[in-house]
């Protein structure tokens, strides 16, 4: 098992000792083995969506545990072919992208219609598969910010995949067209009895604001993830709240007080707590991105983030550059690595 403690460095006892107060755990609809029956069965999912989100609970090293950790790949549309695979050319073959989370011990891969449908036959009865449904291409010029279907839900459906995931700009100009394209396309991928999970992602200039970043505000990812529950995301993907204040300090918008004074402090796992409780209280699993690869820092990076997720109530990691930008071993490594944060029960939820 991995040293989490050693890890985590000088952060270990910040992290592994804090309680959460603004949301007390016992208010939470926490992940578990049982998550489907005991949560997912109260809402209007049909007994086929049901069986796929359990078959990507019962997948890899943390299978039976309620939680979940992904592989996304769908860098080679939104970053480029070049700079996503440039740094381990193995994989610009899509069969070394499923391999990666098959030996990572992952509960599922989830990548673009042609990465997908060139090894389907091979792999869908090996591994979980998740169609990412729409991208934001790079090759345009001038750069243009936009999310936009590359794929069919039905296309997911026939090459066997279990889930269909998504991206929505919220704050963007583009994201009322995009919410109603993914709304729909998630009630058509329910309909076929796959799961849905969302990218529910912020951009737009005026949220970097007197030098502070807030994409990565509580408050405005909390509210995002609010949307995507709104349009039925069974699980939300969301980057790792970095600050908090994005309503108050940019000035638009409708907030209270209380989520700045009582509902959340400046602890990390207390603005990871926020974006779960908008979650629905966590009837929406919350997944936060592991983020880009920056070198000898990504295992502790990594495991760091997991354990913020996992305390503050999430249901697990996505974790995709760190992991396919380095040699297999390495990924696996790191992949491990994580799902150790969720297999410790000493990690608790705050």
């Amino acid at each position: 098992m991995t040293d989490i403690p050693q890890l985590l460095g000088d952060d270990a006892e910040y992290l592994l000792d804090h309680r959460c107060r603004g949301f007390p755990r016992e208010q939470l609809h926490l992940p578990g083995p049982d998550f489907v029956g005991r949560v997912v069965a109260d809402s209007d999912r049909s007994p086929a969506v049901m069986r796929s989100l359990q078959t990507m609970f019962d997948h890899g090293r943390l299978a039976g545990t309620g939680y979940l950790s992904l592989l996304p790949v769908d860098q080679g549309i939104e970053h480029s072919a070049g700079a996503s695979f440039a740094p381990n050319p193995r994989y610009f073959d899509p069969a070394n992208i499923v391999e990666l989370a098959i030996e990572g011990g992952c509960n599922g891969v989830a990548s673009t219609l042609g990465v997908l449908s060139s090894v389907a036959r091979r792999y869908a009865h090996r591994v979980p598969m998740m169609l990412k449904l729409n991208h934001n291409e790079t090759l345009s010029y001038p750069a243009m910010y936009d999310q936009t279907l590359f794929a069919e839900v039905e296309q997911a459906h026939d090459m066997g995949c279990v889930a269909v995931g998504a991206t929505i700009y919220f704050g963007s100009s583009e994201s009322r067209r995009q919410i109603m394209e993914i709304s729909e396309a998630f009630e058509r991928a329910h309909q076929l009895g796959m799961a849905t999970v969302l990218w529910a992602y912020l951009r737009n200039p005026a949220f970097k604001h007197e030098g502070k970043d807030y994409h990565v505000a509580a408050d405005l990812t909390g509210q995002a993830n609010h949307l995507a529950a709104t349009i039925k995301a069974d699980i939300v993907k969301q980057k790792l709240p970095e600050t908090n204040g994005g309503y108050q300090d940019i000035g638009f918008g409708h907030t209270h007080a209380k989520v700045y004074s009582e509902l959340a402090s400046e602890h990390p796992i207390d603005l990871a707590r926020y974006q779960v409780a908008c979650c629905y209280m966590g009837r929406a699993g919350l997944i936060n991105s592991g983020g880009g690869s920056k070198g000898h820092s990504d295992m502790g990076e990594a495991v760091r983030t997991a354990v913020i997720n996992k305390r503050a109530g999430g249901m697990g990691l996505i974790s995709g550059r760190k992991a396919f930008q380095k040699p297999m071993t390495e990924g696996v490594e790191l992949l491990h690595a994580i799902q150790d944060v969720y297999l410790d029960k000493s990690v608790t939820v705050a």
